[in-house]
């Protein structure tokens, strides 16, 4: 009887697990709200916050916009080979537009199907096969071919692909496949036998699905399915021998096969609302702006679409048929016309078999259901008791290996944590986050105790985190002569910096605090010296500045780098020394743009690849140095603060006031006080455009008499000239001419600068954005083909 009563309660559980998993998910040729016609890689979607859902085209190859009936509400739309369909809001007409590829001024449509009583849902396009299915049936209608489809069966799901379609079966939830190549779809029946599937989704070659147990199966030629749990994919999106799934904890996107594996690195940061694709194109709705981003598995490409906001999903009238809530701001989306109901999120089932429907459960008595309530209950309650035992245990072992410092060593060392950001306008540190854990140690001379936060994994985010030296005061003024005025080198955040020679013989640049003995200048100092530590002691990039070592003596704190010997940019491009030196050997267009490249990747690396993130608040000219190989590195973390992990948290950060530089400073940061990592975009857009025109971020432009210099801002300068084609007249004149193919990759680096600085930091691009169009920029400077277009696009490359 116990073995029996079990299992029906799985039972229950597994088919809610079904009810749950989305359908409406996007293959090859399955519905959503935008899809991509695959002969023309030209991408349709429906616009929402419009009187309309009419639906926008974007032609990739002529970079072109058209629109297809703007009168005209849909419902969901999907295409095939070189044409579209889309099924009307209320699903009673079905219409299509053939030659999408060939941008005309009026493409007409063709209405294929028309019933105002047998309503349609559930769109599926192939190459040239359009499948939907019935309304209440669940039964299957197929147009433009002449094969004969599944008679009185009801689909739960289905997806068409190259020259076959398949669905899962009501009744039995098996795969069943037709179409004009019988050989391709009934291998891929075959190969799915008689596995129970909830959904299934088609590509040229090959189909995938979820089983019942929410386990991605995938069946066809060429297929390579990395080892999946249960329900760890939700969306499913198919092409030309490639799969891209779609994460259930976070919406990011990984695909495999066909060469798309390349993209993982990138669209493992963002968050997805969906997935869509064509034969050679992958596209994802990105959830946190609902814009569309596309990548291209076979010549590594990628692009933002120039659309608004894309409806998430169609818009319903009944508002109550969302069984798990509406999704945020569905009243403006559907511009007063509907409700978009969210999707649900599936629970993973218990792994316990299904009872065989031909063995029933015995029936069972009130009396022993009863029993096994009362002994679960008690079971329950004796494993509560010992967890929380357990964990109080835990949590004291925790607390004396803290108090004793047993868990921390004797090193005079600061390990690879994160300082906690101080909110509000206190100068206390303290941890507020439920989620972190901070530590205390004391240093030799301080009796002032620093405390750190971990990642929130709990672990360092290097295995083996580089630890910073301790040097003594003497030590580092005898390294510098005494720190004299011959050895000053530049300044920082917090300090002057020296060059110096330690008794190794290693050189080195010693940042040095100002000694003041204001408190305020003395916190400010801290605040500075500690972010300093906190992260370059954890942060390892070839192209960030490395921490040698620090020195904290009574009042002094000195930090100690590599040594860069070619300086800073800031120098090279504005210094008088420097100036005149047109013989220097950044004044060539390939240079800059690789110094460009060096500097977006180790900000890129600050944003996506630290944990958490790190917003640096300060980009500049003057903060992008030059080692020996005129490599450049990001210096003077100083200013710098944590950022949002992306894709867990949105809230911008709120600093106590606005810190960065004049000319540099993210003017939405600066007004709004709202901090974002697009900030640290704006500072990079301008350091582009230093780099295009030679002139400082804020300078004087002469005027015919002398009271007509007045400062303007180099963004004022540089952005209406790029945006009117005239971008040859603000060049620096020390580089000279771009050659063709630099100057082609000169246009692309401004476009990009162009919208780095745009006034609002949601347009801005991301920083893989930016590293990709600056490869592909420098790959350019040797090569005198090809053409540059203004929308952001990037090739995503290895990183060094």
């Amino acid at each position: 009887m116990k073995r029996s009563t079990l299992p029906t309660v799985t039972f229950s559980v597994t088919v809610f697990f079904f009810l749950l998993l989305p359908l409406s998910t996007t293959a090859l040729g399955s519905s959503s709200t935008y899809a991509v016609v695959s002969n023309s890689n030209t991408v349709c979607a429906l616009i929402s916050g419009e009187p309309t859902q009419h639906i926008l085209c974007y032609n990739t190859r002529l970079n072109t916009n058209f629109t297809l009936n703007p009168g005209v509400s849909f419902s969901s739309i999907a295409a095939g080979d070189n044409f579209l369909c889309g099924i009307r809001s209320g699903g009673y007409s079905l219409l299509c537009w053939d030659n999408i590829g060939s941008y005309y001024e009026s493409l007409n449509p063709k209405r294929i199907y028309l019933n105002d009583t047998v309503l349609l849902e559930n769109l599926s396009i192939g190459d040239t096969q359009i499948c939907a299915t019935v309304n209440g049936t669940n039964t299957v209608k197929c147009w433009r071919s002449d094969v004969t489809t599944p008679e009185n069966e009801g689909f739960r799901s289905i997806s068409s692909g190259v020259g076959f379609s398949c669905g899962v079966a009501i009744r039995n939830q098996r795969v069943i496949c037709w179409g004009r190549d019988p050989v391709k779809s009934g291998r891929i029946q075959t190969g799915f036998g008689n596995m129970t599937m909830v959904s299934v989704y088609a590509g040229e070659s090959h189909a995938c699905g979820f089983n019942t147990t929410g386990n991605l199966i995938c069946i066809g030629n060429n297929v390579k399915v990395p080892l999946n749990l249960p329900n760890e994919y939700s969306k499913v999106s198919l092409g030309s021998n490639f799969t891209c799934a779609m994460r259930n904890s976070n919406g990011s996107v990984i695909c495999f096969g066909d060469g798309a594996e390349r993209f993982n690195n990138v669209t493992d940061k963002i968050s997805f609302e969906s997935i869509s694709s064509g034969l050679s194109l992958i596209c994802g709705l990105i959830s946190s702006n609902l814009s569309v981003m596309c990548w291209n598995p076979s010549n590594f490409s990628r692009i933002f679409l120039p659309f608004p906001e894309i409806l998430p999903g169609p818009c319903v009238v009944e508002s109550s048929l969302c069984s798990c809530g509406v999704f945020p701001q569905s009243d403006k989306l559907c511009s007063g016309s509907g409700s978009i109901c969210k999707t649900c999120l599936s629970q993973i089932p218990i792994p316990i078999p299904i009872p065989s429907p031909s063995l029933p459960s015995p029936p069972q008595s009130p009396v022993a259901t009863a029993e096994r309530s009362k002994a679960l209950r008690g079971g329950l309650l004796a494993f509560a008791i010992v967890g929380s035992v357990g964990g109080f245990a835990g949590m004291c072992s925790v607390v004396y290996c803290l108090w004793t410092g047993v868990c921390l060593g004797k090193k005079k060392v600061h390990n690879s944590v994160q300082p906690t950001i101080t909110r509000g306008g206190s100068n206390s540190r303290s941890n507020s986050s439920p989620l972190s854990r901070s530590i205390t140690f004391r240093r030799q001379g301080s009796m002032r105790m620093l405390s750190m936060r971990r990642q929130r994994s709990g672990t360092s985010s290097m295995k083996h985190a580089d630890k910073a030296e301790e040097f003594s005061f003497s030590e580092l003024a005898s390294a510098t002569g005494n720190f004299s005025l011959e050895n000053k080198i530049g300044s920082g955040s917090f300090g002057v910096v020296y060059r110096g020679k330690l008794d190794d013989g290693r050189e080195v640049a010693i940042k040095r605090g100002e000694v003041n003995a204001k408190m305020k200048k003395f916190q400010e100092k801290e605040t500075a010296f500690d972010s300093e530590i906190a992260f370059l002691s954890r942060l390892h990039h070839k192209h960030l500045v490395r921490l040698v070592g620090y020195c904290e003596e009574r009042e002094e704190r000195l930090l100690v780098y590599d040594y860069m010997k070619n300086g800073a940019l800031y120098d090279h491009l504005h210094d008088k020394k420097n100036v005149e030196k047109h013989s220097s050997l950044i004044n060539s267009w390939k240079m800059r743009i690789k110094i460009a490249l060096d500097a977006a990747r180790g900000i890129e690396y600050l944003h996506n690849y630290a944990v958490p993130p790190i917003i640096h608040r300060d980009i500049k000219s003057s903060n992008i140095l030059l080692d020996s190989n005129w490599v450049a590195r990001v210096s003077d973390f100083g200013l710098s603060l944590m950022g949002p992990e992306l894709g867990k948290d949105h809230h911008p950060h709120r600093p106590t006031k606005a810190a960065g530089t004049v000319g540099y400073i993210d003017p939405e940061y600066y007004s709004l006080n709202v901090l974002t990592d697009k900030s640290d975009v704006y500072g990079l857009g301008v350091v582009l455009l230093e780099l295009l025109t030679g002139k400082r971020a804020i300078f004087k432009n002469s005027g015919d008499v002398e009271e007509d210099c007045v400062p303007v801002h180099l963004v004022d300068y540089s952005v209406p000239a790029i945006t009117a084609d005239e971008l040859g007249r603000i060049l620096d004149q020390r580089v000279g001419s771009p050659e063709l193919g630099e100057g082609d990759a000169v246009e692309l680096v401004a476009y990009t600068a162009m919208h780095c600085v745009n006034a609002e930091g949601r347009n801005r691009p991301t920083m893989t954005d930016i590293v990709g169009n600056l490869e592909r920029a420098l790959d350019l400077c040797g090569d005198s083909h090809g053409s540059i277009s203004s929308g952001i696009c990037s090739i995503v490359s290895d990183r060094d």
